[in-house]
């Protein structure tokens, strides 16, 4: 059966998410540290107080979300917008439950680490399926940001608690988040661990490790970053990230086969 140009069902989908390849990660990895980096530039160097930053950058993501749900098919430019714009809310959200409203990061760790399961259980049982290769409908595509949106949270939360409650400091815990992604790869390549559980895993793992490393360049050399500060550094990182995405969306080497962008069946619609 060969795949139409288009699907008879507006709601079903190609399949919405890039094919993951180093380009997927390194773009991640960066998108992250772009969250950490640009949100302290926002309520440090503009000086916009946590709830306005959220409440703008938050706007901007519903505009961008509008639009990505809206086309047919992954667009790289799209997706990855959206993905910068959720890692800033993120760690936005996680700054202002700490820092406005005094909740411990141990609690916020907690917290959405347990959103997080719930999300994943959610759709898991409407969906049969966490693949991100499947992600071919709205309601899959609303379980797929939503915990998208709480895996960004969860590492800002469990960053900040390992560098700064525990008092590892950035540039070690970069190495140890960075420890624990090669294990997960070691573990899938070696041991047999699910390709759907370890891309969870290590996509949760980028978030601090992203984070750590945006710290590290981002602060001053008195509280163990670089002292690049967060202009400069959130400058850099988005121009790497819009490098990259103009190559892709030349390339599309990050576009999956149609073969794996069949539509979901029936039942799986909504």
């Amino acid at each position: 059966m060969t795949l139409p140009t288009m699907p008879r069902d507006p709601r079903t989908l190609l399949n919405k998410v890039p094919q993951i390849t180093v380009f997927f990660w390194v773009i991640k990895v960066l998108a992250t540290t772009v969250g950490e980096t640009f949100a302290d530039y926002l309520t440090e160097t503009i000086g916009m107080t946590l709830t306005t930053a959220s409440v703008v950058v938050g706007a901007l993501l519903l505009v961008v979300l509008v639009f990505q749900f809206r086309a047919s098919r992954y667009v790289a430019p799209l997706y990855w917008v959206a993905v910068v714009l959720i890692s800033v809310v993120g760690t936005l959200i996680t700054d202002h439950l700490v820092d406005d409203l005094g909740v411990e990061l141990w609690v916020t760790t907690l917290v959405f680490a347990v959103a997080l399961g719930a999300t994943f259980t959610v759709w898991y049982r409407v969906e049969r399926t966490l693949s991100i290769h499947s992600i071919t409908t709205t309601r899959r595509e609303l379980f797929y940001w939503l915990a998208i949106l709480f895996t960004f949270a969860l590492g800002t939360a469990a960053g900040d608690l390992l560098a700064e409650s525990f008092g590892l400091g950035y540039a070690l815990s970069a190495v140890l988040f960075a420890g624990a992604i090669a294990l997960v790869w070691l573990a899938h390549t070696r041991f047999g661990l699910g390709a759907v559980l370890s891309f969870w895993i290590a996509y949760v793992l980028t978030r601090p490790l992203g984070a750590s490393i945006g710290d590290l360049l981002s602060q001053p050399r008195a509280d163990g970053g670089l002292g690049l500060g967060t202009t400069l550094t959130s400058a850099l990182f988005l121009a790497a990230i819009a490098a990259i995405v103009v190559y892709l969306s030349v390339t599309r080497r990050d576009v999956e086969p149609a073969a794996t962008a069949r539509p979901a069946p029936v039942a799986a619609r909504v």
